[in-house]
């Protein structure tokens, strides 16, 4: 099957704006393009792109530049899979020199971090070089992207709509050009909501498998960190360089490396594929409906299955989320609840005074929607499902009609991916380009079956099912 997006092989005078991260360390590798060129046209598009994305919170220009300088330095630079490749991180991951407010008021007043994150340490061996944090929701506790304190993300299809968040300015950044990956969270969807909404790939992968040290955390249970990118290989090679020892994070899986790089030629034959159907498909909007459907078409996909209690799940994992959430920020919200953004600040209240016997009953419940949803895993190898319920809604809009019910935006673009988050599966999100705007569909896999979820993303996008599409909403900023 043809590939839609045949690799260039770009010279010295290419800008790599709409490159791959695997094109663009080709490119390096050979002597095509130099390291420092293709962050200097990075730096460049930031600077013109970020005034109408509002994806940056601080760009680490002077590092990115003394990075590329020794990329280019390095006489077998094949060897770096990443080499040259410019990304971003979300900022709740510690950067060297940047304080890491997590899109907090109260935050900036903290020193800088002292030492980045692991994983940014992970990529960098692998040659890619940091050129800044990103914009999120506060304290990553929001879908939008809607940020009180540092101003909206906007999406780059329609900027006045949502990115989705909380790792809004990651969406915005890759779908926008302006890096060909960055990294985000999960604790609810927040990699998921902005992959659909934006119209590229996300990834969560299993709960545990990557490390969280030097990260501001939200849910202890339930974050998750992964990358966005504009292509699946894009996404697995990143992922590979992640893999690791689990630091000081203590729900860090002491698992080995396992490449998935070199799984997705495998192709999908033999795997069972279902779509999930009853509470994954009630309330969606006909595009959501219409995503799935193609996808399920293009796989030949005619088995479907049911979550149980999918609804209940949602319900028990907002409970943990109100509840860990209120205990990690009582402090603040003692000394200083006028500091933080009264959406989030009213929630964690609410939480502070929830009875523990119903969080104890929520994760009893956890424990056995667990059980049983792994008992879907005997029949079948992924099970497809709406990444959201529409497609991205005008920044400031606060209602939509969902199932003939007028419901509020914030809390229910994460209807479909709570479900799933709740029990740490892994799931790559996967753009269609619908017109005039895209949205998601999960892929949703058994626990540390990654491979599983990037192979079947990998199919449909050789199938120009799923395409991360360049935004048409961003030529006015380009010129």
């Amino acid at each position: 099957m043809p590939n839609p997006r045949p690799s260039s092989r770009p010279d010295a005078a290419s800008d790599m704006a709409w490159g791959t991260a695997a094109e663009i360390a080709a490119a390096v590798a050979d002597g095509a393009m130099t390291a420092t060129a293709v962050v200097d046209q990075a730096l460049a598009r930031i600077a013109k792109l970020n005034p109408a994305l509002n994806a940056f919170t601080a760009v680490t220009a002077e590092r990115a530049r003394s990075r590329a300088k020794a990329i280019d330095s390095v006489r077998d630079r094949s060897r770096l899979p990443l080499a040259g490749v410019p990304f971003a991180v979300k900022n709740l991951f510690d950067v060297a020199g940047v304080v890491t407010t997590a899109g907090s008021k109260i935050n900036r007043s903290n020193a800088p971090a002292d030492r980045d994150s692991p994983l940014i340490e992970r990529l960098e061996a692998a040659g890619a070089v940091l050129v800044g944090a990103l914009n999120m929701g506060e304290y990553a506790y929001d879908f939008t992207g809607e940020n009180v304190h540092d101003g909206p993300s906007r999406n780059p299809h329609d900027t006045t709509r949502m990115t989705g968040g909380s790792s809004g300015g990651s969406g915005g950044a890759v779908a926008g050009g302006m890096v060909p990956f960055a990294l985000g969270s999960d604790t609810n969807g927040s990699i998921r909501v902005p992959s659909s909404l934006c119209g590229i790939f996300g990834l969560k992968p299993t709960y545990g498998r990557l490390t969280r040290t030097r990260t501001f955390p939200f849910v202890f249970s339930l974050d998750h960190l992964g990358p966005f990118a504009r292509s699946v290989r894009d996404l697995a090679l990143t992922y590979d360089a992640m893999q690791g020892p689990p630091g000081d994070d203590a729900a860090c899986a002491e698992r080995p490396v396992e490449q998935v790089t070199r799984e997705l030629d495998r192709g999908i034959n033999g795997l069972r594929i279902a779509t999930a159907g009853g509470y994954f498909q009630k309330g969606a909007f006909p595009e959501a409906i219409e995503a799935l459907d193609s996808v399920a078409k293009a796989l030949g996909v005619k088995q479907h299955v049911e979550f149980p209690e999918a609804a209940r799940a949602r319900a028990a994992a907002y409970l943990i989320t109100a509840t860990e959430g209120a205990a990690l920020h009582l402090d603040r919200l003692r000394a200083r609840a006028t500091d933080f953004d009264p959406a989030v600040r009213d929630r964690l209240l609410a939480a502070a005074m929830v009875p523990s016997t119903l969080v104890v009953k929520a994760q009893t419940f956890r424990r056995w929607y667990r059980e049983r949803t792994l008992k879907l895993f005997e029949q079948v190898d992924a099970i497809l499902a709406p990444a959201t319920p529409c497609t991205a809604p005008k920044i400031g809009q606060t209602t939509f009609v969902l199932d003939g019910q007028e419901l509020p935006v914030r809390p229910n673009l994460g209807l479909y991916t709570q479900p799933i988050s709740f029990i740490g599966l892994p799931v790559v999100a996967v753009p269609v380009p619908l017109k005039p705007l895209p949205i998601g569909v999960q892929i949703i896999a058994p626990p540390w079956r990654e491979d599983i979820a990037l192979r079947v993303a990998y199919a449909l996008e050789q199938m120009g099912i799923v395409d991360a599409a360049r935004p048409i909403g961003l030529r006015e900023h380009m010129s």
